[in-house]
């Protein structure tokens, strides 16, 4: 060992997860992955991205931002399915529910013009 490595104490931390479902969440936290990434992608800092999310702290917020960026291609693979998924079931909801849901927007507007 050179003295460097005798003066350096590392542990890894871990940033974030998958969990048995699929889905990634900040590691300690309830927060999806997924948050902190559109954030991201938004032009937040870190800084304003733990405000949002009172439960997470800077660190972990800049080592999400770490961890997405060491697995962009994963991460990014992953986001785009869960917006298929989310586009479909819209469009499934839309289908079976299209009317209700116009009749109850119209209802809404209406009331809101009073």
């Amino acid at each position: 060992m050179n003295s460097e490595e005798d003066n350096v104490s590392e542990t890894a931390t871990i940033y974030a997860y998958k969990t048995a479902e699929g889905g990634w969440r900040i590691a300690d936290s309830r927060v999806s992955l997924d948050s902190v990434v559109y954030a991201y992608w938004e032009g937040k800092s870190p800084e304003a991205i733990a405000e949002e999310f009172p439960t997470l702290s800077a660190e972990q917020v800049y080592g999400a931002v770490a961890f997405y960026l060491r697995n962009k291609q994963e991460i990014d693979e992953y986001l785009s399915q869960q917006n298929a998924k989310w586009q479909e079931l819209a469009s499934q909801s839309n289908s079976q529910h299209g009317p209700l849901l116009d009749r109850l927007r119209s209802r809404r507007q209406s009331g809101a013009d009073e």
